[in-house]
């Protein structure tokens, strides 16, 4: 189950398509859905879970929590939206195409892959530009 949470002022636009979206990607790294929740937060939110949990004073536009069990994927992904924003501005993208691009790097964590080391990053990249290519919405 995809469940959205909200603790900004923010609301997602076709949400029944993004969650069957994440759900797809999910069986296609043959993983099955669990418990997902998605929390939509600000700057200040998600700072103070940076440094509450993982003793990181910086802001963040992710974090995730991955209550993943053998293949059956469950966990936590807060997003800030006030990163979403700005990193969609300095990217030169849309708001839309960065949040799903944030959206399915937590899911992707959650399926194993990392992104600290370069040859991680590029892993990453590729299998978001892969799910981003498939949305259908």
């Amino acid at each position: 189950m995809i469940i959205f949470n909200f603790e900004t002022d923010f609301s997602l636009d076709k949400s029944d398509f993004i969650g069957n979206w994440v759900v797809n990607s999910i069986e296609k790294e043959d993983y099955k859905e669990g418990e997902i929740n998605y929390i939509f937060c600000n700057d200040e939110y998600l700072l103070e879970l940076n440094v509450k949990h993982l003793n990181h004073n910086e802001l963040t536009d992710i974090i995730s929590f991955d209550y993943t069990l053998g293949r059956l994927i469950s966990g936590d992904i807060f997003i800030s939206i006030d990163r979403v924003k700005e990193n969609a501005l300095k990217f030169k993208t849309s708001f839309n195409d960065e949040l799903l691009r944030v959206m399915i790097h937590g899911v992707l964590h959650f399926c194993g892959y990392k992104d600290k080391a370069k040859e991680e990053k590029i892993i990453m990249r590729k299998k978001e530009d892969y799910y981003l290519s498939l949305r259908d919405f």
